[in-house]
């Protein structure tokens, strides 16, 4: 039994026939990763809430919401309401991380905090016994394609070593250039879920670049 979490990106996907696109990677991918960005929070934008939910309610998988949006604490409940499996929103964007934490939680869904590039891991040391998953961003939020930053891996070894100390359960997400030449590396820096976007869609078989990326991720984390 894999040990990971692949999660294809839509952002990459053709969202003129998003049922198509998901049905390509339904029967291997953990989560569909969907990218909520406001134009705010990110100069780019994506999915109205009413488009969200569309998606959500009729995805054949779970969904793993990833909202770059500057209102969060008003607005991260409602994506789990909708039915996502898992929240995720941005400490740079909340007042209240925590009350947002156990808002999310308390409408059904896996809590989530992300932090940018530039967020010192230390910054989220407060919330952690309030998060199912800590997304640790690889690259700038708010656009596809963009090149892996090895140098956000030590903070990804930090939080592997204070879960594994506490024995906690605690996912750790990467998103961001995740791909065949830089997924071992995320993994062997203790990520375990990873979020693929350009890597899944433009390969010839979305499906099987899938269980390519979970193969590799796998082996590194059993090394």
């Amino acid at each position: 039994m894999s040990n990971v979490r692949i999660c294809p990106s839509i952002l990459n996907a053709d969202r003129t026939n998003l049922p198509s696109e998901i049905l390509k990677i339904a029967e291997t991918a953990d989560f569909l990763h969907l990218d909520v960005m406001d134009g705010i929070f990110v100069p780019a934008t994506t999915f109205t809430f009413e488009e969200a939910r569309g998606i959500i309610a009729n995805s054949t998988i779970p969904v793993d919401s990833h909202l770059m949006i500057t209102n969060p604490d008003e607005v991260a409940k409602e994506y789990a309401l909708a039915g996502s499996n898992s929240v995720t929103f941005h400490l740079e964007a909340s007042k209240d991380p925590r009350s947002t934490l156990r808002a999310i939680k308390g409408s059904g869904a896996r809590a989530a905090l992300a932090i940018k590039p530039t967020t010192p891991v230390e910054s989220v040391f407060d919330f952690l016994d309030d998060l199912d998953m800590l997304l640790v961003m690889t690259v700038e939020p708010g656009a596809g394609g963009q090149s892996f930053m090895a140098e956000m891996l030590p903070k990804v070894k930090t939080l592997r070593k204070i879960f594994s100390e506490r024995n906690s359960p605690t996912w750790i997400q990467v998103d961001g250039g995740i791909s065949l030449a830089t997924i071992q590396m995320a993994a062997s820096a203790g990520a375990d879920t990873f979020v693929a976007g350009s890597a899944v869609y433009q390969a010839k078989n979305p499906g099987e670049m899938v269980e390519e990326l979970r193969k590799l991720a796998d082996f590194a984390l059993e090394a």
